[in-house]
């Protein structure tokens, strides 16, 4: 669903007309915010969906993990020589997504306890090490595929590192206290 989600934003953004083109995430709800039960389900969402093999559980851990993964394929596409339009605003879109995760971790870093932290700084280097195999392919046709392949983060990335930023102890909304079912879908 995350991927449909960014290829339609993709889209959307590279064929807006230059005059709406902008630095940051697209607005699709202008003068609207998100509802409180609205973001709890969304987090409900992500919180019961599985995480890949190797995600952390924590959310600080989970945060780094995420920003390190971002990186590596940011990294990836700087590695080809001629980038076409897509990847271009791949990169840059990855490169604020993968801020965002840095200040969520800046933010939260003295909260940790140095477990947390150290826990974190594995997963960093378990995520980026993912990278440094594709990164030394000596044919660019093969780095070029490996970076199209890449089928984006978990969305728990985004709600973790609000927590994260936000201090956030409290459990996350359980889909039954969000009102939804085992599939994510309103119960009536």
């Amino acid at each position: 669903m995350r991927l449909r989600l960014a290829a339609s934003l993709l889209a959307l953004a590279l064929t807006a007309p230059a005059a709406l083109a902008q630095d940051g995430p697209i607005a699709t709800a202008t003068g609207a915010t998100e509802s409180v039960e609205a973001r709890n389900a969304r987090e409900a969402i992500a919180y019961e969906t599985p995480l890949p093999r190797g995600a952390p559980d924590q959310d600080y851990p989970l945060v780094a993990w995420c920003a390190a993964l971002v990186e590596g394929h940011i990294a990836l596409g700087r590695t080809l020589t001629a980038p076409d339009a897509l990847d271009q605003d791949i990169m840059r879109l990855g490169a604020l997504e993968a801020t965002d995760f840095r200040e969520a971790l800046r933010a939260g870093a003295a909260r940790q306890t140095p477990a947390t932290r150290t826990a974190a700084e594995t997963a960093e280097a378990e995520a980026t090490a993912r990278w440094t195999e594709l990164m030394a392919l000596p044919d660019e046709a093969a780095r070029s595929q490996a970076f199209g392949l890449f089928f984006g983060l978990p969305g728990r990335c985004e709600h973790a590192a609000r927590r994260v930023r936000e201090n956030i102890t409290t459990a996350p909304v359980t889909l039954e206290a969000a009102g939804l079912d085992e599939m994510g879908v309103p119960v009536p």
